[in-house]
């Protein structure tokens, strides 16, 4: 059997920190026929790429774009991201020029218990400590810029509130790039007279940012600047919306995120180029690397490997009718990622017994995968079901998954990326190709433009989710009218519920039928242009758990960094 995950003794950042890295400016001529004069280059193995060099590329025709998504996410872990840099690797492997764009992580669930977000083991994007920690400060321009507002509006206030203000409905929080709960609610401008109006107020994570759904979604400097412009910051008296623009903000935030707007490019540690650009939340935003990155990529190569965030049924959606919908992207096919492990759980298996055959278990577990695989076909995509092989699955397990796909007609592929590099996915890159040239998959949108929200957000709930309905309490129903009456009944809705399952319910593993979806609060992102819809209790500000990640982080004299992994 091929070497496979935790046989390797060897950390992410060991291995890491082992590789020999290509000079970027290197990298990128040879393998994207890039040069030098239009790179930013941030130290040797990082570089933006211009503005211009992009708008230069537009008669170019597209490559295929593979989007990468998974079952719903378990404590077992899936390996998305490792999936999508390992296939990338193997498309190279196998003789095609393919390129990977993915987020950029947040500071946040580096220190705290998610991890980073630049793959693991043989399939990882480096300098690794440089793309979980600082990378090249687009977060920290896009926090700036959020804050930036902020400060606007308390100062407008302050001299005089011309745009008539009311402080009880301000809707513009403050942001910060850091898992810090004693930051969600908070009372501002305490102190006296000089320090402003006090007024209620809180923290969000930057990836929560409405500014960095934008920044994710704008196509260029002009759109950035017009979007930025269109966010709603607060509402009179006589619930009139007050916008950026209003404030003369739009200007000096686009001034802040002019560079941040490149797209990044660095390699993985086969030497594949990838774009790491943006991260929204995949909850509260849409979840996907930047529009930039992923448009641009697709005019260097002739494959280009992304990925959305948690499951199909929830990064996958969104990647489809808010990224795709805005943007006219489609994907040519999808990948699935799952693990035999992570079935078990959704099966009813305990962390601690995922290493035992369960026959039984992983049987009740697939029909989480095979949800998903229905959802797919929903989109009218084909997917590919890609396994990671972990040293404990069982030859019987394999052959359970195996014979489960070929029922659902799809493939189900075993891969060694994290042991092996590009070279142990090399069988679900060539079936991914196979789909491609199959062309079978003709992408469409779940819900068209002019249903009304209200009708969107129970469109997913059903097809996507099964439930049963929608519950929507009146206030609820009346701000959606009155998002529709301001003029956004056509955009898209975006559902911030629990990632861990189909349903409301994050305990409520497996596929959950007939259940109520419960739409909590609406919230307009007017800038971004899609709605929220918050069902089940979601958190924009999350906290750090009792033993951060944090703890095991340090650095060494010779300043070498440990514990990052």
């Amino acid at each position: 059997m091929p070497a496979s995950q935790h046989t390797n003794p060897k950390t992410d950042i060991q291995i890491a920190q082992e590789a020999k890295k290509r000079p970027i400016m290197e990298l990128a001529h040879e393998k994207l026929g890039i040069a030098a004069e239009n790179l930013e280059p941030y130290g040797h193995y990082k570089a933006k790429v211009s503005m211009d060099y992009i708008k230069s590329l537009q008669g170019k025709p597209n490559g295929k774009l593979i989007l990468v998504s998974a079952i719903s996410p378990t404590p077992a872990g899936e390996g998305k991201t490792t999936t999508t840099v390992g296939l990338t690797d193997a498309l190279n492997h196998i003789g095609k020029k393919a390129m990977l764009c993915l987020r950029e992580p947040s500071l946040g669930p580096s220190f705290g218990m998610k991890g980073g977000a630049a793959g693991g083991g043989y399939a990882q994007v480096v300098p690794m400590e440089d793309i979980n920690l600082h990378f090249t400060g687009d977060f920290h321009a896009i926090g700036a810029a959020h804050n930036l507002l902020s400060a606007l509006i308390d100062n407008h206030i302050y001299w005089g509130n011309a745009l008539g203000i009311d402080g009880r409905r301000v809707a513009w929080r403050r942001a910060i790039d850091m898992n810090d709960r004693s930051l969600r609610e908070i009372v501002s401008s305490l102190g006296g007279v000089a320090n402003g109006f006090p007024r209620e107020d809180g923290f969000d994570i930057t990836v929560a940012s409405e500014v960095m759904a934008i920044f994710c979604l704008a196509k260029d400097l002009e759109d950035l600047k017009t979007r930025l412009g269109n966010i709603i910051v607060a509402y009179t008296r006589e619930r009139k919306p007050v916008r950026a623009a209003e404030l003369k903000a739009h200007g000096p935030m686009t001034v802040l995120l002019k560079d941040a707007l490149s797209p990044n490019l660095v390699q993985t540690l086969e030497g594949t180029p990838a774009f790491i650009h943006g991260g929204p939340f995949a909850n509260i935003a849409h979840g996907c690397n930047s529009v930039l990155a992923t448009t641009t990529a697709l005019k260097l190569a002739d494959y280009v490997v992304t990925e959305a965030g948690f499951g199909a049924d929830l990064g996958g959606e969104k990647f489809i009718d808010i990224k795709c919908r805005k943007t006219g992207l489609m994907p040519d096919a999808v990948v699935l990622v799952a693990t035999i492990r992570a079935l078990k759980m959704h099966g009813g298996v305990k962390k601690e017994g995922l290493k035992t055959e369960n026959l039984k278990a992983l049987e009740a577990g697939m029909a989480n995968l095979q949800r998903h695989v229905e959802n797919v076909h929903k989109f009218g995509l084909v997917p590919v079901i890609s396994i990671n092989r972990f040293s404990a699955d069982t030859d019987a397990e394999i052959a359970l998954v195996k014979s489960a796909c070929a029922k659902l007609g799809v493939e189900a592929v075993m891969a060694d990326h994290w042991a092996e590099g590009g070279k142990g996915a090399a069988d679900v890159a060539r079936a991914v190709v196979k789909v491609i040239e199959g062309g079978k998959g003709k992408m469409k949108l779940l819900y068209p433009d002019d249903m009304p929200l209200l009708e969107k957000i129970r469109t997913i709930a059903k097809e996507i989710y099964r439930a049963k309905d929608i519950a929507a309490d009146k206030p609820v129903r009346d701000q959606l009218a009155q998002f529709e009456a301001m003029g956004f009944g056509k955009v898209p809705v975006c559902i911030a519920k629990t990632q861990y399952s189909f349903s409301t319910n994050p305990d409520a593993k497996g596929a959950p039928t007939d259940h109520i979806v419960t739409v909590r609060e609406v919230r307009l992102s007017a800038g971004a242009e899609f709605v929220v819809a918050v069902c089940g209790d979601i958190m924009t500000m999350p906290g750090l758990p009792k033993v951060p990640a944090a703890n095991s982080i340090d650095i060494g004299p010779d300043g070498k960094i440990v514990g990052l992994f």
